[in-house]
């Protein structure tokens, strides 16, 4: 059996995001004998020694918040001419895939695919102009179009079809437990009278938390037994912790930073807000639905993110604290036993990995896939010639 086909996935780092998620996901549950995962990055993360571990390579260039638009590109030219052994580049940077697919197919590697988990860019209106020119090259650069998403499809990918890969997740990890809620809770200082709101994501624009902290605000006036929990970090943490200062909320609001215990949080929490101003289809919805937790969501957020569960609640992003008050206190009750709903709507990571496989394993041209098997067969003759 030959080696393993090595996929390049290009992010700008592996944190906890939603894409970077689903993405160790994948890497945790294929048949790593025969498909392996490498990194082009820009920064250090959380994931990175798990990577190694699992027998990953982590490439690191500058990104252009660091060097510029200029030398990014160069970068990304020098870099893709320094490895074009690579079959596969699976970009998960959006509009900005359009730069990284570029410089890939200038240095001849066959396979270019673009992976849209968003429905919108980030940043302000010069931040999306440059996108949007980013954004140009990637119908004319790449060969193959994913996405976590019908919505985040038609966004990146206009007309284009696009293979769907679900943000799938170990399911059994997030099945509802009383006794890691117990457990968890009394970690966290909470008994049962304590009514918990949680929130899963990192401190930016597009997760809304200063609005996310005004319903709360509101919440804390007619159960004084609320408490927050918020998960993540950001170039916002700061900005949101003064806002919980001013409000006088800091007794009843905490920030946890980044977490590897996310099933074990969910089990605390009796209420997943989720606010966002956009969003491709987040994966921490998929884990809170799997763990039976009510979620009170912006009507931003794609719809098939709804497993119809009796779990979600979607409300007007543009309406008031109060409008969202309301239909947090009428929430579904927690569900248990829901494994099969899961499963039957293809959110396990096992259908995901055995999808992406197939993907990997078929997507490469076959001159390119006997190439490959040729070098093998050379470089194995070559070391019993030794």
């Amino acid at each position: 059996m030959g080696s393993p086909i090595r996929v390049l996935h290009v992010v700008v780092n592996m944190n906890r995001g939603g894409a970077e998620t689903l993405i160790m996901n994948l890497y945790r549950n294929i048949d790593r004998s025969k498909i392996q995962f490498d990194f082009l990055t820009c920064k250090k993360g959380v994931f990175d020694q798990e990577i190694l571990n699992l027998g990953g390579k982590i490439h690191r260039i500058p990104y252009i918040t660091d060097g510029g638009h200029f030398h990014y590109i160069k970068s990304l030219k020098q870099f893709f001419k320094a490895n074009h052994h690579y079959k596969i580049v699976h970009s998960h940077m959006d509009k900005m895939s359009g730069f990284v697919l570029k410089a890939a197919k200038k240095a001849g590697i066959p396979v270019r695919i673009a992976h849209s988990h968003n429905t919108q860019s980030e940043g302000g209106f010069a931040a999306k102009i440059y996108k949007d020119y980013a954004g140009y090259f990637i119908s004319k650069a790449a060969t193959h179009y994913m996405a976590c998403s019908k919505s985040a499809a038609k966004w990146l990918f206009k007309e284009q079809k696009a293979i769907l890969i679900k943000n799938g997740i170990l399911a059994e990890a997030f099945l509802y437990s009383e006794e890691v809620r117990r457990q968890t809770r009394n970690i966290l200082n909470y008994n049962k009278e304590h009514f918990v709101i949680g929130h899963i994501g990192r401190f930016n624009e597009q997760k809304n938390h200063s609005f996310l902290i005004d319903i709360f605000y509101e919440l804390s006036k007619v159960n004084p037994n609320a408490r927050l929990l918020l998960v993540g970090d950001g170039t916002l943490r700061t900005r949101i912790e003064s806002k919980v200062k001013e409000l006088k909320l800091l007794e009843k609001v905490k920030f946890l930073g980044v977490r590897n215990d996310i099933p074990n949080l969910l089990q605390a929490f009796d209420v997943f807000l989720f606010p966002s101003l956009h969003e491709g289809l987040p994966v921490t919805l998929i884990e809170a639905q799997c763990s039976g937790l009510p979620c009170i969501i912006s009507d931003q957020i794609t719809e098939e993110v709804d497993l119809g569960l009796g779990l979600v609640n979607f409300n007007n992003i543009k309406g008031s604290p109060n409008s969202w008050l309301v239909n947090i206190t009428k929430r579904s009750n927690r569900k248990m036993n829901i494994l099969d709903g899961i499963k039957s709507n293809d959110y396990d990571i096992k259908i995901g990995a055995k999808k992406i496989e197939k993907i990997y394993e078929n997507i490469i041209p076959r001159n390119e896939l006997y190439k490959k098997e040729s070098s093998d067969v050379s470089n194995q003759l070559s070391i019993k010639a030794r």
